[in-house]
């Protein structure tokens, strides 16, 4: 049986404790969010969870990011060539330490990072990519600062998650379409989560 995140949002509900205000138009978008979705934050899950294993600034949880479009598991592709190596595509059929990746609450920021198990790197947004490669996510730097800040959004109805960029205020979306190395490549390019190209499992890998 899979062990995933959703138990957190779930004691939330039953304490009658908030996951975050409702989803509305935010900084950095021009449209709101499908009703349905919320942002999660350490604090709330932690508070939830108590007595349990929560995510929290001081416990990493590490998890594999499963893409509702395809069903394929987020890998690093740490063998790569630069400038792609470390990128993320949504290509395995079951997790390993290449489709592990620590989930890390920062309290100042509000947000989260994630941490490659494979290559024990932060995964960026390359901002300054073009065409077809703009805004991918690559598993590539040594420490979290903006690039590597993303806030994490729950539908609790559909039982599914959404990444959003801090860097450029877009949804994470798996490029389904794309050919080539790059086919499945996770992209921060979506101003909402308007399907299932922007929606995500999550599976707990402790």
């Amino acid at each position: 049986m899979r062990r995933t995140l959703v138990v957190l949002v779930s004691l939330c509900t039953a304490l009658g404790l908030p996951v975050l205000e409702t989803a509305a138009a935010q900084p950095g978008s021009s449209s709101a969010l499908p009703g349905g979705w919320e942002e999660v934050q350490g604090p709330e899950a932690a508070a939830a969870a108590e007595g349990a294993r929560a995510l929290s600034a001081s416990a990493p949880e590490p998890v594999a990011i499963q893409s509702v479009r395809n069903g394929g598991f987020a890998t690093a592709e740490v063998n790569y060539a630069a400038p792609r190596t470390g990128v993320l595509r949504a290509r395995s059929a079951s997790p390993g330490t290449w489709e592990t990746f620590d989930l890390i609450w920062n309290e100042t920021t509000e947000t989260y990072a994630l941490k490659s198990k494979a290559n024990n790197r932060y995964v960026a947004v390359e901002r300054n990519f073009t065409g077809s490669a703009a805004n991918v996510l690559r598993a590539r730097s040594t420490s979290a600062g903006a690039w590597e800040r993303f806030t994490l959004w729950y539908n609790e109805e559909l039982d599914r998650w959404a990444f959003r960029s801090e860097l450029n205020g877009r949804f994470v979306a798996m490029e389904n379409n794309y050919t080539g190395p790059l086919r499945y490549v996770l992209r921060a390019r979506s101003e909402t989560v308007s399907g299932a190209w922007e929606q995500f499992s999550l599976y707990d890998r402790s």
